[in-house]
């Protein structure tokens, strides 16, 4: 074997080598303590901002690695203002499903556990809040969205009742207050952290997460099945679990600001390419940004009349390069896309867009919709510059003559064209291109004639 053939196998075994080794590295999970440490682990996931699937989904992997790891507990902080229904009962089925125990922290003081949170704190193996925090204010509401169905009487029991019986059917054998906690979701009531422990709400309070490890070690608990665990916590190995870069993604196109940025991207994106064909870059990301703000419409309460002020604008910028106006229809649209940005989205959960980006979007798009308008309206009143149509109106010299509907030659732009006209032409005669039809052109004379020397 030559000298270039070994070393080009051995480049390839290196490749081989890193794929089946380096790359399921790689692909190993986000936790980085060894399956085998000596020392109790702990696995602490964050529940923050609103309950959605994607924490829906964090929180599954999570409990589903603690269990591979055998860890000794997962520790959940929480500090949410509630979220949907859907994801808040998949969290509770996973935290009542977990071969491993289960802590519910609502952590920083300051934080809350509220709506949906409530009953995700009641849900767990051991409840605990920080001092200064609440919880409570669980009562189901509609946010608004495209088809909003009025809430009667009948069916806001029928929700607050079936609320409730799910409430019950854990907290009970959570060993809790569920008289009082029923209350959280019939009268709205929210507690502190000292009320909820008098209440017999939640298990402790605990000041920071070291202080409510070191309550928690030796405390036996009694699981969701009725086993009788003790929890052992003694030199513990604390771990975070982060959200995965995808949900991280997730997360971030589904807040109102960028479902805003990603709807109007997607909106001039798709317009510029159709008013510019062939340009391909535009029409490539505002497409993908306007499937994005689809999915984020698909879990943000989105308000219709919002959508309908944000079309209206785009249609006046459209307006004001065709118009004269003299800004009119300019200033209304903007107005417009402002309005329709507070009103795309509201909810007491997610809030809404916030003015300095409605505004910051705005006015560039503005400026953008129009500009690229008066260039479409611009392109129509020029004449070809390439083709046969760049022909048409030319004017050139007779070089052999033209009998009446005959055949002769002209130079136009300093080339030999065959050429008929309907009426006789002399040579040296100026000549008018008509139309062409193929390699032939039709003509009519000129009443200026040039010496034929020329």
């Amino acid at each position: 074997m030559s000298a270039r053939g070994l070393v080009r196998n051995n480049l390839v075994f290196a490749v081989l080598l890193f794929a089946c080794t380096a790359l399921p590295m790689l692909c190993m999970p986000r936790t980085s303590a060894s399956d085998n440490a000596a020392s109790p682990l702990v696995l602490e996931l964050k529940l923050d901002g609103e309950v959605a699937p994607i924490l829906s989904n964090y929180i599954d992997e999570g409990l589903a690695d603690a269990a591979r790891r055998h860890a000794a507990l997962v520790l959940i902080t929480m500090d949410t203002p509630g979220g949907l229904v859907d994801s808040m009962t998949e969290i509770i089925h996973h935290i009542l499903d977990s071969p491993v125990p289960v802590t519910v922290y609502v952590s920083p003081s300051g934080a809350r556990g509220a709506s949906a949170g409530f009953l995700i704190l009641l849900s767990a193996d051991i409840a605990a809040m920080a001092p200064g925090t609440r919880t409570g204010a669980a009562t189901p509401i509609f946010l608004p969205g495209f088809f909003t169905i009025p809430m009667d009487e009948v069916l806001r029991k029928k929700i607050n009742n079936d609320t409730t019986a799910f409430l019950r059917s854990f907290s009970e054998k959570r060993n809790r207050n569920p008289k009082l906690a029923e209350t959280a979701i019939t009268d709205a009531r929210a507690f502190t952290e000292k009320e909820a422990l008098d209440g017999h709400l939640i298990d402790l309070i605990a000041d920071n997460r070291d202080d409510l490890l070191r309550q928690l070690n030796g405390r036996e608990i009694t699981r969701f099945s009725g086993q009788k665990v003790t929890l052992s916590l003694e030199h513990y190995t604390l771990m975070d679990f982060q959200l995965s870069l995808r949900e991280r993604f997730l997360a971030r196109i589904v807040e109102p600001d960028m479902f805003f940025l990603l709807l109007l991207v997607g909106a001039l994106g798709l317009y510029t390419e159709f008013t510019h064909p062939g340009m391909v870059a535009p029409g490539v990301v505002g497409g993908i940004c306007a499937l994005l703000a689809l999915y984020a419409m698909h879990i943000l309460p989105v308000n219709f009349t919002g959508l309908l002020l944000i079309v209206l604008a785009l249609a006046l910028f459209v307006m004001e390069a065709k118009l004269t106006s003299h800004g009119v229809l300019l200033a209304g649209g903007i107005v417009s896309m402002l309005l329709g940005a507070m009103f795309l989205i509201r909810s007491p959960l997610t809030g809404g867009v916030s003015f300095g980006v409605a505004l910051a979007a705005t006015i560039p798009a503005a400026f953008i919709t129009v500009f690229l308008m008066r260039l479409v309206l611009k392109s129509r009143r020029w004449k070809s510059a390439t083709g046969k149509e760049e022909m048409i109106g030319e004017e050139g010299v007779v070089t052999i003559a033209l009998a009446p509907n005959g055949e002769g030659m002209i130079r136009v732009h300093g080339e030999l064209w065959r050429a008929v006209s309907k009426a006789g032409v002399s040579e040296g005669t100026k000549v008018r291109v008509l139309r062409v039809d193929g390699l032939r052109l039709e003509v009519e004379p000129v009443t200026t004639a040039v010496p034929s020397g020329s």
